[in-house]
């Protein structure tokens, strides 16, 4: 990622991003004859949309212009037609390019709390885990751990939700929106490279995906980062049969990064079956823990285990 770091800010890369996602038809621009060398808009056509001077747009775009002014943010929004998560995270980064000097952040924490681990274990047999900003798996209880098929035989070290999504083999079988999913996880990495660029946790994991997965590259380019918290998924688990649930994802108070998140079904449906069938396998064969929890068998991450390959 240190390439793309050199290669402008990370507000003009987000602005090139989307402007070449919008077309001069979807903002009422005529198409002009011949071909068009850049995709999407042109800078020029941008910055007249946006009421701002070319010249600026494009020291803007180039990171000679740092201190876009709110009305200016706000402007450029519009005239990219952002959605809302897109509008907060172009303030996020100019936000950013303002400061003269990155504020320290704290190393992101492994360690989850006691009282989140009860919890985890008394959501059963719903599935529920523990994630870090990067997805590392922090936690989970024995269905949160089952429900990713294969990723148990992975070292605890190892396993973070978006490798698996991406490099495990069971993973395009397991999720019956396979590319939806896969999109919405370079979302939430994108939206955190854009306020935390040099930070050493996102910056090995985008460099292996980068590396290993062309699905990863193709859209790190895209530059999305609307991401998703609630709703339902379908999984084919190779295992325990189809089911729909809905999930849940919820920050938790007081460990900056970590999420809390659930599947559910309702009781006596088919779905609610499989999740208690789900439950009991993971029960059977608990991955052994890395904590000295000596509580119910929820699997723990705490510890350093042997590094990922």
């Amino acid at each position: 990622m240190k390439s793309e770091q050199q290669n402008g800010t990370e507000l003009g890369r987000f602005l090139r991003a989307r402007r070449a996602r919008v077309t001069p038809e979807e903002v009422g621009l005529p198409a002009g004859a011949g071909l068009r060398r850049t995709p999407g808009l042109r800078r020029e056509e941008l910055a007249t949309l946006a009421g701002i001077s070319i010249d600026y747009y494009i020291r803007l775009e180039r990171g000679k212009e740092t201190r876009p002014s709110p009305s200016v943010v706000d402007s450029l929004a519009r005239a990219l037609r952002l959605e809302e998560d897109e509008h907060e995270h172009l303030r996020s980064l100019a936000a950013r390019a303002a400061r003269t000097a990155p504020e320290p952040l704290a190393a992101p924490s492994r360690t989850v709390r006691p009282g989140v681990t009860l919890l985890l274990e008394n959501m059963r047999p719903n599935p529920a885990h523990v994630v870090s900003r990067t997805n590392e798996l922090l936690a989970a209880n024995p269905g949160g751990l089952r429900l990713f098929a294969g990723i148990e035989d992975w070292p605890t070290k190892q396993r973070n939700i978006a490798r698996y999504i991406f490099l495990h083999p069971a993973a395009r079988d397991l999720f019956h929106d396979w590319h939806n999913q896969v999109r919405g996880c370079v979302a939430r990495l994108r939206a955190l490279a854009g306020t935390d660029p040099d930070a050493p946790d996102l910056t090995q994991l985008a460099g292996e995906l980068l590396l290993k997965s062309p699905e990863f590259a193709r859209l790190w380019e895209r530059y999305d980062v609307k991401g998703h918290s609630t709703g339902r998924k379908t999984f084919h688990h190779p295992e325990v049969g189809d089911l729909t649930l809905g999930y849940q994802s919820m920050l938790l108070e007081g460990t900056p990064g970590h999420r809390l998140i659930t599947y559910y079904a309702d009781p006596g449906t088919a779905d609610h079956d499989a999740l208690v069938l789900l439950d009991m396998l993971g029960q059977e064969q608990p991955t052994k823990r890395t904590s000295a929890h000596s509580g119910p068998p929820t699997t723990s991450h705490n510890e350093p285990a042997s590094p990922s390959s």
